[in-house]
C-alpha cells in the first residue's frame, strides 16, 4: 500500500517529474479557480480555514483540480494523508487504514471514487460516520449513480467546473515563468499560451502536458520559439470525456431530445454527433428517437415513427458510418415535423383510469360468444357491425358504462391531427351524440 506522507517536504523533484505534478499548487493561495466554493466567505474555503472540513466527494472534469484540492486541504488541517485509487483499493488495504485510523485521524482521498463497488463503501461507512477517517472522493461521474445512499448521505458533494481559458492561460504563464522553460532558449508567448489554453476543454493537467510536449518538440526542431504547429502535435487527438451511464450521457441525450422537441435541426444534429464521437451506441440513438416519434410527434405526423424505425434498421444494416446518415435524415426530419405530445398524454389518461378504477366487466355485446353456452347468455347478440352501416359508424358504446364519458386522446390542430381531429368528432357524435364532449372533458 503506497502512504504519501504530505509533509516530507524535504525531497527534490527532478524535471523526469511531468510539469503539472511539479507546478501543483501547495496552498489555497496557489490554486486557480473554483471560485464559486473557495473564493473568499465561500463554503469549502471557510470549512477549511475553520479546520471543519468534512467528508466529501469532488465532483468535476478531469484536470479541475481535485487532487490537487484534497492535498492542500490534507496540508491545512494537518492531517496524514493516503492517496489511492478506488479501482486498485483492496479490502486488506481498507482494513490497514481502518486499523490506522483508531490511532490518529486520516485523510484518506479516492481517485476514480464511482469505481468503488459498494460491499467496500459499505465497509468504510461507520468510521466516516465517526469522524475517524477524512474520506475525500474525486470521481468525473455523477456521484448519485455509483455511491450507496447511506455513504452519500455522511458525505458532502461539492460540484467542480472546468476552468475557464482564463483560468488555464494564468496556470500556464505561472508555469513557464517559474520551471527550467523559462530559462531553456526557447521563447512561448501569450499567443501560444493562449491557443493551448483553448485546446485544453478546461483541464490544467492537459493544458500543461501540452506545454511541455510543445516545448520540448521546439527545442527538438532547433526552434526559437513555439509555434502553433508544435502546440497541434502535442495536442494530437482530444480525448472525449463521456460516461455512458452518468450525467455526461443523461445530459447530451437531454439536449438531443429537448432540440428536435424545440425544432431546431442544427442543434439536434450537433448533439447526436457530440454523442456519436464520445463512443454512444448509435442504436440508443435510434432507440430515443423512435420513442420521440411517439411521445412528442405522435398522429401530427405518422410517417415519423415509420421514418425512425426505418433508420434504425437502415443503420443495423448499414453499420457506420454511412448508417449515421439514415439517423441524421431522421433526427433532421423529426426536428422540423408537426408536434403532439397527444398520443403520450393519451396513454398516460388511459393508464391512471387502469390502475386507480376498478376493473369494470366487458359489455355484454362486446364479448365473443364461441361456445352454445355463451351464445345463449346473450355474448355479442346485440353488437352492431359498423360496416353494416353508412359511413362505417354506428351509434353504440363501446366501455363500461361507468367511463362513458372519459376522454383520453385530443387531437391539436396541427399536421395530421386536424384531420384525426375531424374524424373523431364526427365518430363521437354519432356513438356518443355529444359533440360538445371534448369541451366538457377537457374542463374536467
Amino acid at each position: 500500500m503506497t502512504i504519501v506522507d504530505l509533509f516530507d517536504t524535504g525531497r527534490k523533484e527532478p524535471y523526469t517529474v511531468p510539469l503539472a505534478e511539479r507546478m501543483r499548487p501547495q496552498t489555497l493561495k496557489e490554486f486557480v479557480g473554483q471560485t464559486h466554493v473557495l473564493g473568499k466567505g465561500k463554503l469549502l474555503f471557510t470549512l477549511i480555514k475553520q479546520k471543519k472540513v468534512p467528508s466529501m466527494v469532488l465532483w468535476g472534469p478531469s484536470g479541475c483540480g481535485k487532487t490537487t484540492l484534497a492535498y492542500i486541504i490534507a496540508k491545512e488541517l494537518g492531517l496524514y494523508a493516503i492517496f489511492l485509487s478506488a479501482v486498485s483499493i483492496g479490502v486488506k488495504e481498507m482494513r490497514e487504514i481502518i486499523k490506522r485510523s483508531k490511532n490518529e485521524k486520516i485523510l484518506l482521498f479516492l481517485d476514480e471514487f464511482h469505481s468503488l463497488n459498494r460491499s467496500k463503501q459499505d465497509l468504510f461507512l461507520p468510521y466516516v460516520e465517526k469522524g475517524q477517517i477524512l474520506l475525500i472522493g474525486a470521481t468525473t461521474e455523477n456521484p448519485s449513480f455509483a455511491i450507496i445512499k447511506p455513504l452519500l448521505s455522511r458525505m458532502k458533494v461539492v460540484k467542480l467546473n472546468p476552468l475557464s481559458e482564463e483560468e488555464l492561460f494564468f496556470i500556464l504563464k505561472r508555469a513557464k515563468d517559474n520551471s527550467e522553460l523559462n530559462t531553456s532558449g526557447v521563447l512561448v508567448n501569450d499567443e501560444m499560451l493562449s491557443l493551448i489554453a483553448s485546446l485544453s476543454d478546461g483541464d490544467a493537467r492537459r493544458a500543461l502536458t501540452i506545454l511541455e510536449m510543445s516545448h520540448s518538440l521546439a527545442k527538438e526542431k532547433n526552434l526559437q520559439s513555439v509555434d502553433s504547429e508544435c502546440i497541434f502535435e502535442a495536442c494530437q487527438i482530444r480525448p472525449r470525456t463521456y460516461d455512458r451511464k452518468g450525467d455526461m450521457h443523461y445530459g447530451l441525450a437531454s439536449a438531443f431530445i429537448k432540440s428536435m422537441r424545440g425544432s431546431d435541426p442544427d442543434a439536434a444534429l450537433y448533439w447526436m454527433m457530440r454523442m456519436i464521437n464520445a463512443g454512444e451506441d448509435p442504436l440508443y440513438i435510434a432507440r430515443r428517437m423512435v420513442i420521440f416519434a411517439s411521445e412528442d410527434v405522435g398522429c401530427a405526423d405518422p410517417y415519423a415513427l415509420t421514418l425512425a424505425i426505418s433508420a434504425k434498421e437502415a443503420f443495423e444494416f448499414l453499420g457506420p458510418p454511412e448508417g449515421y446518415l439514415a439517423l441524421a435524415q431522421a433526427c433532421i426530419y423529426l426536428s422540423l415535423c408537426e408536434k403532439s405530445n397527444s398520443v403520450y398524454v393519451a396513454l398516460q389518461k388511459a393508464e391512471k383510469d387502469v390502475s386507480e378504477l376498478p376493473e369494470y366487466p366487458v359489455p355484454i355485446h362486446l364479448r365473443t360468444a364461441p361456445t352454445k353456452l355463451m351464445r345463449d347468455l346473450g355474448y355479442g347478440k346485440e353488437y352492431l357491425y359498423p360496416h353494416d352501416f353508412e359511413g362505417g359508424i354506428v351509434k353504440q358504446s363501446y366501455r363500461p358504462e361507468e367511463i362513458a364519458q372519459k376522454r383520453y386522446y385530443f387531437p391539436t390542430t396541427r399536421g395530421y391531427e386536424v384531420k384525426l381531429k375531424e374524424y373523431l368528432e364526427k365518430a363521437r357524435n354519432i356513438i356518443y351524440g355529444d359533440p360538445d364532449g371534448d369541451s366538457r372533458e377537457r374542463a374536467r
